[in-house]
């Protein structure tokens, strides 16, 4: 038997949000919720209740500033690289990709 997939998208979320000292009343209404719903809709997408769509995930990944694939690592530390290689210059990227490239066995 498999063990079961846990959604790393509610913790993630909660994360950010906390790192960035807002609660989930302010982000919602950062994000254009109504002031009177902001922090149980917050709420269900950080407990896993609901998933936001796309649009919702994007606008908090910038409100955040992270990028939206940092929603979806499933280790602390790929979370952590994922937000420091967002921040970086695109020709930073490319040198980066090329060292890795040379030890690395996947041609992407």
């Amino acid at each position: 038997m498999s063990e079961k997939q846990i959604n790393p998208l509610p913790h993630r979320l909660k994360q950010a949000r906390t790192a960035k000292g807002i609660s989930q009343k302010q982000l919602g209404i950062q994000l254009g919720m109504e002031p009177g719903t902001a922090s149980a809709r917050m709420n269900h997408y950080e407990k896993g209740k609901h998933t936001p769509d796309y649009t919702t995930l994007k606008a908090m990944a910038d409100e955040l500033g992270v990028p939206v694939a940092y929603f979806f690592c499933e280790s602390e530390k790929s979370a952590k690289l994922l937000c420091l290689l967002d921040q970086m210059t695109d020709d930073e990227k490319d040198s980066l990709i090329k060292q890795l490239s040379k030890i690395s066995v996947i041609d992407l």
